[in-house]
């Protein structure tokens, strides 16, 4: 567990870990499953790049720092409006902070957010062999969703949000 940890808006100075971060996540569990090309190619790369610099530029991602290692960024998350309905798009953790309360405090980090913005329902898709993310977003309160269980190969997972206490 990381003592300390401080969750705060990514900048355009954190594009390069942001996208490495998302690099090395995506292919730890995309590998083996999907060609090489999909999640890590030149291609895919440089329009995650784009997309994730846009993401920052928008205000839309949440950067998780241990305090006082000196490592940098270790988990990232990004969230954002759909058609009114809250969407977790993206939440990785670096596979050196894995199990070590990352994820949980991004995902919590998320969570005040969008109870500070009014919000009762997100959803997010999951790639159906990532058990490990699966088991993280069960853990947190995720279900399948019951009006759109399956996108492609990604299961659909909606949390409701208990309203915030006064």
């Amino acid at each position: 567990m990381i003592r300390t940890l401080t969750i705060r808006p990514a900048t355009a100075a954190d594009l390069d870990a942001v996208t490495a971060i998302h690099a090395d996540a995506r292919a730890t569990y995309y590998r083996g499953h999907l060609p090489e090309s999909d999640y890590a190619g030149p291609e895919e790369l440089a329009r995650a790049r784009t997309g994730w610099a846009g993401a920052i530029e928008r205000g839309a991602v949440l950067c998780a720092e241990p305090d006082g290692e000196g490592t940098g960024i270790a988990g990232i998350a990004a969230f954002g409006e759909r058609e009114g309905v809250m969407v977790l798009t993206q939440l990785h953790v670096a596979p050196a902070h894995w199990r070590r309360g990352v994820g949980g405090a991004l995902h919590a980090a998320c969570v005040e957010a969008w109870r500070a913005a009014g919000t009762t329902t997100a959803v997010l898709e999951v790639f159906d062999r990532n058990e490990r993310a699966q088991a993280f977003y069960a853990a947190h309160g995720w279900t399948p969703d019951p009006d759109s269980p399956r996108s492609g190969d990604h299961l659909v997972l909606r949390l409701t949000l208990a309203p915030q206490p006064e």
